[in-house]
């Protein structure tokens, strides 16, 4: 096999593989300004999608926008989720730089979209691949491409290599801790997680004899579960209790839905606002892909949706209750109306839930106490918290995960130190490199 790295190595975002210039897994773009998109201008004879996160599916209707019509195979939620990304984008950015591609395009999506659930083959220019959940978000996959039985005519490089190659493309995942720590004194939630409350963690462990191993948290080690989510709850109840209100900005897709199963949990009383109420309502239509269907279904139950009119937000904001909202880097949505609401107040609370890239309002807010909202510079009185949920695999867990293929070769992508981990992974002995932008692998 021939990989191209179209994006995503060495950097976390507008991830994209080419294989034998046939075959390209995930088309994202990186947020910045403006948004980067992959490198090249592919034509592949068919996509496969990881996840639906813009990282990962920001730009793949742009790969309709000529006359080729790649069909593009993807898991259910993973299509609907890169669909509503898709109509946001143009909602919010439509013709103007930020958004490469058009509401035709969009429609043709539909038109070539081929489902599958985990571990069902399925055949994709003239590969066999099959999906197996990565433990990220609903729908995640771990993607297994296999080119045995896939003839020369089959690739347009030509390469003659007769070979069976099994190449294993880890997508974003995370695992599930070894064991279940002992509850944080006054857990009051019940049995403490050891994952996500969302989605269970990888499991699944293909025959391969290449890793494309994503590594955004290989220099990380996560806090138990059960500590951070008693952290986060303990807090976020002692500021209703002095009465003030807690905004807890969080990713419209998994991190909102995370959080709402936390604050049922824990008994916590809750608004969703933003792009994550539509995203709740979608999942509760693929139960087979979340970990607890019920529990999914009370805790939206549990919170109460935001319609946004006649001045419900600025109410709500005078409430002892928590807001969950996006965006969860405070670049937009709902939050920019409720952070001017709560700001002055130091009894109130913002809480971040997720990894803030520089540059962004959250980012600058965490290090600063002020923020851009809007236009404006806001100085913010009110606390702020920053809280690790991360759905990625710390440094231990992707090690876990590796455990299953020291005699794989290994390619390291999808962090900001993919060199320093593929050096800790040849000291241990092995097979490792991290493939740089817009090169060619043979492997």
């Amino acid at each position: 096999m021939q990989l191209r790295f179209l994006g995503g190595a060495g950097e976390v975002g507008r991830s994209a593989v080419l294989v034998d210039d046939s075959l390209l897994l995930d088309f994202g773009l990186l947020t910045a300004e403006p948004p980067q998109y992959p490198v090249g201008t592919p034509e592949p004879d068919a996509v496969v999608v990881s996840h639906g996160h813009l990282d990962h599916v920001g730009t793949i209707p742009a790969l309709l926008s000529g006359r080729n019509r790649p069909p593009i195979h993807w898991t259910p939620p993973t299509r609907e989720l890169a669909l509503t990304l898709a109509r946001d984008t143009l909602k919010l950015h439509g013709q103007s730089p930020h958004c490469p591609f058009t509401e035709n395009d969009v429609k043709r999506v539909t038109e070539v979209s081929e489902t599958h659930g985990y571990r069902e083959s399925f055949e994709a220019a003239g590969y066999e691949v099959t999906f197996y959940n990565a433990g990220h978000i609903p729908g995640s996959a771990h993607v297994l491409v296999d080119d045995a039985g896939r003839s020369p005519a089959g690739s347009r490089t030509q390469s003659g290599d007769d070979g069976d190659t099994r190449l294993l493309y880890t997508g974003d995942f995370h695992v599930d801790e070894p064991e279940a720590a002992d509850p944080p004194a006054g857990f009051d939630a019940g049995e403490p997680p050891v994952g996500q409350r969302l989605v269970a963690g990888s499991t699944a462990r293909p025959d391969a004899d290449v890793v494309l191993c994503e590594s955004t948290y290989s220099d990380v080690a996560h806090d138990p579960r059960a500590s951070v989510e008693h952290r986060f709850a303990q807090s976020v109840k002692t500021t209703l209790w002095e009465g003030g209100t807690v905004v807890v900005p969080a990713f419209a897709i998994g991190r909102t839905q995370e959080m709402l199963l936390i604050c049922e949990a824990h008994d916590i009383p809750c608004y969703v606002d933003g792009m994550g109420k539509e995203v709740t309502e979608m999942l509760r239509r693929h139960p087979e892909f979340v970990r607890d269907p019920d529990a999914l279904r009370r805790a939206k139950s549990h919170a109460r949706f935001v319609t946004g009119r006649d001045g419900q937000r600025k109410r709500i904001a005078d409430q002892p209750a928590a807001i969950v909202t996006t965006s969860g880097m405070l670049s937009g949505g709902p939050a920019m109306t409720y952070i001017p609401e709560i700001r002055a107040n130091p009894v109130n609370k913002i809480t971040m839930t997720g990894y803030q890239v520089e540059g962004t309002p959250g980012r600058e807010l965490l290090e600063t106490g002020r923020a851009e909202i809007d236009g404006r510079v806001m100085p913010v009185s009110a606390q702020v918290e920053g809280y690790d949920f991360s759905a990625h695999a710390d440094h231990d867990g992707l090690r876990r995960f590796l455990d299953s293929y020291d005699g794989a070769e290994i390619l390291v992508n999808h962090g900001d130190r993919c060199e320093a981990f593929a050096d800790e992974l040849r000291a241990d002995g092995y097979d490792a490199a991290a493939p740089e932008l817009g090169a060619t692998y043979s492997v």
